[in-house]
C-alpha cells in the first residue's frame, strides 16, 4: 500500500467515525435519539470549543506545561531505563538479586503513587514529571533489557575472534541489538507519558491539559472533556512522528521489511 493510499485510508476511518458520532447524537432513530448529547456530545460542538480554545489562546498556557511534563518525564525515564537497562543485561547477577524489587515496584498502581508524590514534590511539575518517569522507566528498562540479552551469542563470539573488547562489542554488537527493542518502548513511552503527566494534573494542579478535561467535568461540559481528549491525542501523534524521524535516522541501516504480494 502507498503512503497515499495509506493516509487516505486513515483519514477516511476518521470521517466515517465522526459521521457516525454526528448521526447518532442529532438524528432520532426508530423515534429516539441513540446517543443522547448531555452524554456524549458532538463533534460539531467539540470542533467548536477546541477552535474557541486556540482562538481565544486559553489552551496555549495549559498545552506548553503539559508538553513541558511530559518531555521531561519521556526524557527522564528513557534515560533510566535504557541506562539501567543495559547494566542489567550485562550484570546478571545484580539483575538476578534486584529482579523481585523491579517486579514490585512496576506492580504498584500508579494513581496510589500520584498522591505521594504530590505529598513530596507538591502541586508543582515535578510532582507530576515523577509519576510519567514510573510508567516510561519499566517500558524502556524491560525492552532494552530484553534487546541485550538477545544478542546472539554466534555474533558475539565472531566479533571477539576480530578482536574486538569490551567497549567496541557495546557499540557495534549490543547497541545496535538493542536499538529496535529500545524505539518499540519509545512508541509506546510517548503515550504513558504524557498519561502520567495529564493524570497528575487531573488530581491536583492549577494548569495544564488535565487540567482543564478536570474543570470542565466539573461543571458537566461535555464538549469540553472531549474536546480536551481530541487535543491531547493530537499532542500524542506530534510527539509519537518526532520519535519516528529519529528512529528513521538512527536505524538507518536497518533493511526495510518486504511487503507481503497478493
Amino acid at each position: 500500500m502507498s503512503r497515499l493510499m495509506l493516509l487516505t485510508c486513515q483519514l477516511l476511518v476518521a470521517v466515517v467515525a465522526l459521521a457516525l458520532w454526528q448521526f447518532l447524537t442529532t438524528v432520532p432513530v426508530f423515534g429516539r435519539i441513540l446517543l443522547p448529547p448531555f452524554f456524549f456530545s458532538n463533534p460539531i460542538d467539540v470542533g467548536s470549543q477546541i477552535v474557541k480554545w486556540f482562538s481565544s489562546g486559553v489552551i496555549w498556557k495549559h498545552l506548553i506545561i503539559t508538553l513541558w511534563e511530559s518531555l521531561l518525564a519521556f526524557v527522564i525515564g528513557s534515560v533510566a531505563g535504557v541506562l539501567v537497562g543495559f547494566w542489567f543485561a550485562r550484570q546478571p547477577r545484580v539483575a538476578a538479586v534486584f529482579d523481585p524489587y523491579v517486579k514490585m515496584v512496576n506492580a504498584l498502581p500508579r494513581v496510589v503513587l500520584a498522591p505521594i508524590f504530590t505529598l513530596w514534590l507538591g502541586l508543582g511539575i515535578w510532582s507530576k514529571v515523577a509519576l510519567g518517569v514510573t510508567l516510561v522507566f519499566f517500558i524502556v528498562f524491560f525492552n532494552v533489557y530484553q534487546g541485550v540479552k538477545e544478542v546472539s551469542n554466534t555474533v558475539l563470539d565472531n566479533g571477539r575472534m576480530l578482536g574486538m573488547n569490551e567497549r567496541q562489542l557495546m557499540r557495534h554488537v549490543y547497541w545496535p541489538s538493542a536499538l529496535s527493542w529500545m524505539f518499540s518502548s519509545l512508541h509506546t513511552s510517548v503515550g504513558f507519558a504524557v498519561v502520567g503527566a495529564v493524570v497528575g494534573e487531573y488530581l491536583g494542579s492549577a494548569a495544564g491539559l488535565g487540567y482543564l478535561i478536570q474543570q470542565a467535568e466539573g461543571v458537566f461540559d461535555v464538549a469540553g472533556v472531549f474536546a480536551g481528549m481530541f487535543v491531547l491525542s493530537a499532542f500524542v501523534i506530534l510527539i509519537d512522528m518526532g520519535v519516528t524521524l529519529v528512529e528513521r535516522r538512527l536505524l538507518v541501516w536497518r533493511p526495510a521489511a518486504a511487503e507481503g504480494r497478493g
